[in-house]
């Protein structure tokens, strides 16, 4: 079992150290032999043989899972890796089409990770004209290419989709062991490796989209212990701030006037049961004479928040 994990990584580094494209592998022969009591040595001719470049690649999804994306930009990452021989660039097509999508996005752009953080930073990566083509990536290079997309509007909560990223050798790709005569590093020929010099992969997107709903409501307790609307009597009002979705909601601030013919009952204000000061500024809620405003700031996709504060009928 020893002997298979060394053959195993004996293996892995060979690959990883493969014979660089345009290299001259030189050699000669020698034999030596006896002449009348004295042993000679005899050369051969030199033979030089220069390692022609094979094309490969490679290109996988960045991105751990479907990315979430609402309607607007969206970015998916992508890694092409140079897996031949010699330095070579890569042609790059994005399709939004993929059979089995629920939407397609569209492809504003390909771009390059210029400063290598692995986040799209716009005006630093540089973005690729058309034919997309990426810099020359040395042999076991990557280059990190950025999907910019545009995600449609009025799309359902959970809607799935799929952008194919298709790469191919710049110098030509086709059938395994396909050969392009003098273009290889070096002056030598290319070839196309076991991926035919052309290669492709999925990146998935999934729509977070939320709906907040806002239900109020009103209980009343009179003066009698009843619930009757008379003068005097002591109404609470209630609102229910509801997100549906999977999407964060950020900066909701709720708001509500004091009706007509009714005073603000001081210190009534509530979030979730929490007692909030009419002051403003020293938490997330404030009331006065003329209304109430409470921030509830971010709620996560399927939460809510209720707001509760008391006014009386003015006698």
């Amino acid at each position: 079992m020893f002997a298979v994990a060394l053959a195993s990584c004996a293996a892995t580094q060979l690959a990883a150290q493969a014979t660089p494209a345009g290299v001259i592998i030189e050699s000669t022969a020698e034999a030596t032999y006896e002449d009348a009591g004295t042993t000679r040595t005899l050369s051969s001719n030199p033979v030089q043989v220069r390692v022609d470049e094979v094309l490969s690649l490679a290109v996988a999804a960045s991105n751990a899972g479907p990315v979430s994306v609402r309607s607007g930009p969206a970015v998916l990452s992508f890694l092409v890796t140079n897996t031949g021989n010699g330095p070579e660039q890569f042609i790059l097509d994005a399709v939004p089409s993929v059979a089995g999508n629920s939407f397609d996005a569209s492809i504003a752009d390909l771009a390059i990770d210029t400063n290598g953080n692995d986040i799209y930073d716009a005006g630093i990566d540089a973005i690729l004209p058309a034919p997309a083509t990426t810099p020359s990536i040395a042999a076991d290079g990557s280059q990190t290419i950025f999907a910019l997309l545009d995600i449609p509007s009025g799309l359902a909560d959970g809607a799935t989709s799929q952008i194919t990223l298709n790469a191919r050798a710049a110098t030509g790709n086709g059938a395994p062991g396909t050969v392009f005569p003098g273009a290889g590093e070096g002056g030598g020929d290319a070839i196309a490796g076991v991926t035919g010099a052309s290669t492709s992969t999925n990146g998935q997107l999934i729509v977070s989209a939320s709906t907040v709903t806002l239900v109020k409501w009103a209980s009343v307790e009179d003066p009698f212990g009843g619930t009757a609307a008379v003068p005097g009597a002591t109404v609470t009002y209630s609102i229910q701030t509801l997100v549906t979705g999977s999407a964060d909601v950020n900066g909701l601030i709720v708001t509500d006037e004091i009706p007509a013919r009714t005073t603000y009952r001081p210190n009534s204000l509530r979030r979730d049961g929490t007692v909030l000061t009419d002051a403003a500024g020293d938490d997330a809620g404030e009331a006065s004479a003329a209304g109430i405003r409470v921030n509830l700031g971010t709620l996560t996709g399927g939460s809510s928040s209720m707001v509760t504060f008391a006014v009386s009928i003015n006698e």
